[in-house]
């Protein structure tokens, strides 16, 4: 059972930290055999890169919204993101490469995207919640009263909390 925190915290990390955002649109619910082998490349990818501690891959969260899923990614470096997309010895140059071929079969059955955000500064507040989000995926700790507002969160430097 997952453990619950009724107290106030806040993550903790120091170091480079991308927001990287990813999914798919399911056009044609009807259609599995289009969109299925595209849903299934992604959990194969995340367990690749979890295994590899150097990875740069710091935690994630799997979502459904509208048309599909979004997995929420926390990397420590957007270089390790990049050098990951483009490793042809990886799962996702091959993945890539399936989708697309795919893709000029049946246009417009199934879409991926993604978005890529570096983080300077980040703010949270957990209450009540198992670990999750960013506090999973770096450090969870306690809320100090210097650090008790939103704004004071976030102005600190460098996405550090000090204790």
């Amino acid at each position: 059972m997952t453990t619950i925190d009724p107290t106030r915290s806040t993550h903790h990390y120091d170091g480079e930290l991308v927001v990287f955002l990813i999914g798919m649109t399911i056009n044609r619910p009807w259609r599995p055999d289009l969109w299925l082998p595209t849903f299934l490349a992604m959990p194969r990818m995340l367990r690749e890169l979890s295994e590899d501690p150097d990875s740069g891959l710091m935690g994630y969260r799997l979502t459904f919204e509208g048309r599909g899923p979004t997995v929420v990614q926390y990397w420590n470096s957007v270089d390790k993101l990049y050098a990951y997309a483009s490793d042809s010895q990886a799962k996702h140059r091959p993945a890539w490469g399936a989708f697309n071929r795919r893709a000029r079969k049946a246009p417009g059955a199934v879409g991926v995207w993604h978005e890529t955000y570096p983080v300077d500064h980040a703010e949270s507040i957990y209450v009540g919640t198992p670990a999750m989000g960013l506090a999973r995926a770096t450090a969870r700790v306690p809320v100090t009263q210097k650090f008790s507002r939103a704004r004071d969160r976030l102005s600190r430097s460098n996405n550090t909390h000090e204790q």
